[in-house]
């Protein structure tokens, strides 16, 4: 059977059409796989395991669903759900791994991350990864009544539009430097992540050995996920 990655799913009550094709990929894709694993940014926001928004509500439905159907489900934090938290995982029954990790398909090791912490050129956003991670942050976030940060949390997104709007292009990807450390601190030789947007395997030699980086894609501009199978790995697209 099949092992399903996905990432940057950004899913919200702005985005039906998204949401309705994430749902029909987990009641007929993803149903029909062994395991499936959510690479972050499952949604564009995420103010706590009691967000009582009817829209993911029905999102952790299907996943719920899916996890009754004997689909192993696996989510990493993304810089706009980073709080998913026990609450998710009983609603959903999918377990919050921790980012990054190292998993194993078919006998090799492979590096899990969403790919926020390879982007180290973009100062400014990792800064404020730093301080929004903390766990004494977080515990002042969540104790907000729920209004308070759903406002604060459309601050914050408007903010970031901002700043990728600022950016120039190679500030926004993933930093050559990070992701060599990254293969040679874990041993590993493949590694999978999403956060840049910018679908693509990338294959290169380090230290002598090939590697190869594999690069998911954002939904909002075309739905996709990778699929592996007998040691192949395949990025494919759903139709628009």
């Amino acid at each position: 059977m099949a092992d399903l990655f996905v990432s940057d799913v950004h899913l919200d009550a702005g985005t039906p059409a998204a949401s309705a094709q994430f749902l029909d990929f987990l009641s007929e894709k993803a149903a029909r796989a062994e395991r499936l694993y959510i690479l972050g940014d499952l949604f564009e926001a995420w103010i706590g395991d009691d967000d009582p928004d009817e829209h993911k509500a029905r999102v952790c439905e299907g996943l719920k669903a899916l996890s009754r159907c004997g689909v192993a489900c696996f989510v990493l934090h993304g810089n706009r759900d980073f709080l998913l938290g026990e609450g998710f995982t009983a609603r959903t029954g999918a377990l919050v791994l921790p980012d990054p990790v190292i998993a194993d398909f078919a006998g090799e090791p492979v590096l899990l991350t969403h790919g926020d912490i390879l982007c180290v050129d973009d100062h400014a956003y990792q800064e404020l990864r730093s301080i929004v991670r903390a766990p004494k942050w977080q515990q002042r976030f969540l104790a907000l009544p729920v209004e308070d940060r759903s406002a604060l949390a459309d601050q914050v997104r408007a903010g970031s539009r901002a700043h990728v709007s600022r950016q120039v292009p190679y500030v926004m990807d993933t930093n050559p430097a990070a992701v060599e450390a990254a293969f040679r601190a874990t041993g590993v030789r493949r590694i999978i992540h999403g956060h840049t947007h910018r679908p693509a395997i990338h294959e290169t030699v380090i230290d002598g050995e090939p590697v190869t980086r594999i690069v998911l894609g954002a939904w909002y501009e075309q739905g996709s996920y990778l699929h592996h199978e007998a040691g192949r790995f395949e990025l494919r697209e759903l139709p628009r």
